[in-house]
């Protein structure tokens, strides 16, 4: 390893699984040769330039790497690491590799892995146990662990103490350097790790296998600064980086100019977009503001913070057009004690205000949320302050979770003093109020018409296809397929919890008069 490596905290190693050390033995070796991601390391935001790059191409010595391959690749977790594998997905195919379905039929096989919960480490755990017999009847496959996880030390160390027939380990800042480590992979025939602490640079030009052609995900940014006590993207993700307005229009053009129909703007806090951009003064207002004018139905965005949800924001998607009527606003928690030990820096009263802002510039939003229950010294009363909050916002929707601390973060330190079974009660309340809530926002759809993108088959009845509404909601209807990849007038009939069931009444182009929920005269 080189100077410059280590002062990245780069790892670039590799050991053979097929020495017969003891497992103490073997993580004395790696401890003596490698530099493991650091989560201190991680949260140093320094001023260290990120660079920007437009050239990405792939090397003459990589082409036809793939070729007579197959790749698999599993991903777990957010948005950010599905548009991640779609970009892995490119760089296999423009290597020469082919796509495969099933692990049993790969050459090499990805887990794109996620760290936010508990459970899922677990699952990705599990997954790595049960694919060591397919090692064993083909020891020429790479089995490779990346995303999230792997900017873990602990995960990284777990891995090469119990997990030797593990091949590849990298990052989330790393994923252009694909082609150089399959390639050192193949040449050592040793476990090659490649993990940076330091924030990867600005990757223009990377190519993309996306899926379908309906929808499509589009990153602006990249990391957080926020530093939630309970969260550990911070520090997997690293520091807030903005990619380039212009990079970001010409991609949404190119994606309208194919068709597609919905894009959806991603970045871990997507609505600090621009704060790291020195040389214009530029955020996601604007940058909405200029989507406005390119010829796609649909935009929206995720995931939003509230602390960077301005004015100017508002005022823009107050004005609609292909602006949805959708907004995803986490709040975690309804008290303001428990909001100031987890540092999501406002507080009830500021987040009720921005919600009042939002809804009077936009009267017909329609609200979603991410909410913690049991997080640690949350009391019942505090409790109850989540459940008044949900009420008083009118949220939709929901994404509820029980606190699931993670190594690495300050909540981890923190006594984790509610009792599960208190936990579990206090989820099952607020999904109670959650489906309720949910229940009667749909059923204010029935006997209206409102807009759905038909995306595909219901996943229940091949007869019946589904879609989304402008404002997120599930449709469930009967229509030709050749209506699949549309916009189209559907009449809701009726309504569940979750769902809604209705029938077309028209395909085509939909006019700038209608509006969903367009009571049927």
């Amino acid at each position: 390893m080189n100077e410059e490596q280590r002062k990245q905290g780069q790892l670039v190693e590799s050991a053979n699984p097929s020495d017969k050390k003891s497992e103490k033995d073997y993580s004395k070796y790696f401890q003596s040769v490698y530099i493991p991601p650091s989560l201190k390391e991680a949260k140093k935001r320094g001023k260290e330039e990120v660079k920007y790059h437009n050239d990405f191409d792939i090397p003459i010595e990589f082409k036809g790497l793939g070729e007579g391959k197959k790749f698999y690749i599993r991903t777990y977790g957010c948005q950010m690491n599905e548009h991640d594998t779609e970009v892995m997905a490119g760089i296999f195919m423009a290597l020469g590799y082919e796509a495969t379905n099933t692990t049993e039929d790969a050459d090499v096989i990805l887990l794109n892995t996620c760290a936010i919960r508990e459970n899922a480490e677990n699952k990705v755990f599990g997954e790595i146990g049960h694919l060591v017999h397919l090692k064993r009847e083909n020891p020429e496959l790479l089995i490779g662990i990346c995303g999230c996880m792997s900017q873990e030390e602990s995960v990284v160390n777990r891995i090469l103490k119990k997990h030797r027939h593990v091949d590849i380990i990298f990052g989330t800042h790393n994923i252009h350097r694909l082609p150089n480590i399959l390639k050192d992979a193949y040449m050592s025939k040793e476990m090659v790790v490649e993990v940076w602490s330091k924030e990867g640079d600005v990757i223009e030009n990377l190519p993309k296998v996306r899926r379908g052609n309906i929808k499509a995900w589009v990153n602006i940014m990249y990391g957080c600064d926020k530093f939630c006590t309970y969260c550990i993207v911070p520090y997997t993700r690293g520091k807030e980086r903005s990619r380039r307005p212009e990079e970001i229009i010409q991609e949404v053009r190119q994606l309208a100019a194919q068709g597609y129909q919905e894009i959806t703007l991603l970045g871990q806090n997507v609505n600090a977009y621009g704060k790291d951009l020195e040389d214009i003064d530029y955020g996601l207002g604007q940058l909405m503001d200029d989507l406005r004018s390119i010829d796609i139905p649909r935009v929206r965005f995720t995931t939003s913070h509230p602390r960077d949800f301005d004015d100017h924001l508002i005022e823009v998607l107050a004005k609609k057009g292909n602006l949805v009527e959708h907004i995803h606003l986490p709040v975690q928690s309804g008290s303001t004690d428990v909001l100031k030990i987890m540092a999501r820096k406002y507080t009830r009263e500021q987040f009720l205000e921005l919600v009042r802002k939002i809804k009077a510039a936009i009267p017909d939003v329609s609200l979603s949320t991410d909410i913690i229950v049991g997080y640690p010294n949350e009391t019942d009363e505090q409790f109850e302050e989540t459940l008044s909050l949900y009420r008083e916002v009118g949220f939709e929707a929901a994404y509820t979770f029980i606190y699931s601390p993670r190594e690495g973060t300050p909540a981890a330190k923190m006594k984790d003093n509610v009792p599960m079974s208190v936990k579990k009660e206090r989820l099952q309340r607020l999904n109670a109020l959650v489906n309720e809530f949910s229940a009667e926002a749909m059923k204010k759809y029935v006997g209206q018409v409102v807009e759905v993108l038909a995306e595909g088959e219901s996943k229940n009845n091949p007869d019946i296809l589904a879609g989304y509404t402008r404002k997120n909601k599930l449709v469930n209807f009967k229509a030709p397929k050749t209506v699949i990849g549309k916009l189209v007038k559907v009449k809701i009939t009726e309504a569940k919890s979750w769902s809604l069931n209705g029938e077309m009444v028209e395909a085509g182009p939909i006019g700038a008069e209608f509006q969903e929920a367009e009571e049927v005269k």
